[in-house]
C-alpha cells in the first residue's frame, strides 16, 4: 500500500479538470490514512496507575467503592489497598487471570463470596489484612491452588473451619494474627501440608484440641503468643516435625509438662514463654530443669521467666529461686515424712504395749483358775 511522508507524492500526472482534483484529494486521504499512528485505547481506570512495562497496577487510596472493571489483562501486581471496597462479588476479577499479587488491606470488606478467586489460577499472594471479614465462606479458597501467602490479619474472624481452606495445596504462610479466633475446628489445617509460617498471635483461644495441626509436617514457625492460653493437651506439637520456632509468650500458663515439648522431634526447636503467670514451685522447676537438659530444646527466654504467685515470690525470676523452691520442699518433705514415721512407730510401740498387757492379764486368770481347782 502507498505511503507518503515526504514532499514528494507518488501519484498520476496532473490532473485535468475540477473532477480530477477531486478525486486526486480523495485518494491522498485514502492513501494517507494508513500511516497516521492510532490514538491508544486506555484500559486504565481513572484513579489509577497503570505500569504496562511492569505489568503492575497501583490504584491504592484512590476511594474506590468497588473493585475496577477496566485494569489491564497483563496486570500480574494489582494494588487496591486503602479503598473503600466493602465486598468482592464473585468473578469481580475474572478478567485478570494473570494476577500473581493481589493487594486488598486497610479496605472495608466485610464479605467475601464464594468463587471470587475462582479464576486466580496463577495468583500467589493475596493480602486481606485490616478489614472486617468475620467469616469466611466455604467457597472461598475455590480457585488457589498455587497461592503461596494469604494474609487475613486484623480481621473479625471468631471460628475457623475446614471447609474455608479445603483448596490451599500449596499455601505456605498463614497470617491470622490480630483477630478473636477462638475455636479452630479440628482438621482446620488439613489441607496445607505445604505450610512453613503459622501466625495465630493476638487472638482469644483458651485451648487447642489434638489434632488442630496433625497435617502440618512442613511447619516451621508457629505463632501463638497473646492468646489466653492456660494448658495444652501432651499430644498437640508432636506431629509438627520441622517446627523450629514455637511462641507461646504472654499466655496464661502457670504450668507446664514436660511431655508437651519432648514430643517435638525435630533437630533445633527455639520455645519463647515469657509473659506468662508461672506458678513457681518444685515441679515447674524439675520440669524447667528436664526440658533444658534436652539438646534439641532451647528456651530462648528462661532467664526471663518471673514468678506470678505464690505472692511471697511474686516478680522473682524463676533462675533466681528455683533451687531454694526445691531445698525448702525438700525439707518440708522430709519434716512431714520424719513426723508420719514417729507417728507410725509411736501406734506400733503402743500397740505392742496393749498387747504385751493383755497377755499378762490373761496369764494371771489362767493362774487363778488353776489355784483354784487345785483347792478342790
Amino acid at each position: 500500500m502507498l505511503c507518503v511522508h515526504s514532499s514528494r507524492l507518488c501519484a498520476p500526472a496532473a490532473p485535468h479538470g475540477a473532477a480530477m482534483r477531486l478525486l486526486w484529494i480523495t485518494l491522498s486521504l485514502a492513501l494517507l490514512a494508513p500511516c497516521r499512528p492510532r490514538a491508544p485505547t486506555s484500559r486504565c481506570e481513572p484513579g489509577c496507575d497503570c505500569r504496562g512495562e511492569l505489568r503492575v497496577t497501583v490504584c491504592s487510596g484512590a476511594m474506590f467503592t468497588r473493585i475496577p472493571a477496566r485494569l489491564p489483562p497483563t496486570t500480574e501486581l494489582l494494588d487496591l489497598s486503602r479503598n473503600l471496597i466493602s465486598h468482592i462479588p464473585e468473578d469481580a476479577l475474572s478478567h485478570n487471570r494473570k494476577l500473581r499479587v493481589l493487594l486488598l488491606q486497610r479496605n472495608n470488606i466485610s464479605a467475601v463470596e464464594d468463587a471470587a478467586f475462582a479464576h486466580m489460577e496463577f495468583l500467589q499472594k493475596l493480602d486481606l489484612s485490616w478489614n472486617r471479614i468475620r467469616w469466611l465462606s466455604q467457597g472461598f479458597s475455590f480457585g488457589l491452588t498455587l497461592l503461596r501467602e494469604l494474609q487475613l490479619s486484623h480481621n473479625f474472624l471468631t471460628i475457623l473451619d475446614s471447609r474455608s481452606f479445603a483448596h490451599l495445596d500449596g499455601l505456605q504462610k498463614l497470617n491470622l494474627t490480630g483477630n478473636f479466633i477462638h475455636v479452630i475446628r479440628v482438621r482446620a489445617f488439613a489441607s496445607m501440608s505445604l505450610l512453613r509460617q503459622l501466625h495465630l498471635a493476638g487472638n482469644q483461644m483458651t485451648r487447642l484440641q489434638s489434632g488442630t495441626f496433625s497435617m502440618l509436617r512442613s511447619l516451621e514457625v508457629l505463632n501463638l503468643e497473646r492468646n489466653h492460653l492456660s494448658d495444652m493437651d501432651v499430644g498437640l506439637f508432636k506431629p509438627l516435625t520441622s517446627m523450629t520456632l514455637l511462641n507461646l509468650a504472654r499466655n496464661q500458663m502457670s504450668k507446664v509438662h514436660f511431655k508437651t515439648f519432648v514430643g517435638i522431634h525435630t533437630y533445633s526447636t527455639h520455645i519463647l514463654l515469657e509473659g506468662n503467670p508461672w506458678h513457681c514451685d518444685c515441679d515447674l522447676q524439675r520440669v524447667f530443669r528436664k526440658l533444658r537438659s534436652v539438646q534439641r530444646l532451647f528456651l530462648d527466654d528462661y532467664h526471663n521467666l518471673s514468678c506470678h504467685d505464690p505472692p511471697v515470690l511474686k516478680g522473682y525470676q524463676l533462675m533466681h529461686v528455683d533451687t531454694e523452691l526445691c531445698i525448702a520442699e525438700t525439707v518440708t518433705v522430709l519434716i512431714i515424712s520424719i513426723t508420719v514415721l514417729i507417728t507410725v512407730l509411736a501406734a506400733m510401740l503402743m500397740g505392742e504395749r496393749k498387747r504385751k498387757k493383755k497377755k499378762k492379764a490373761k496369764h494371771w486368770t489362767q493362774q487363778g483358775d488353776m489355784s483354784e481347782e487345785s483347792d478342790y
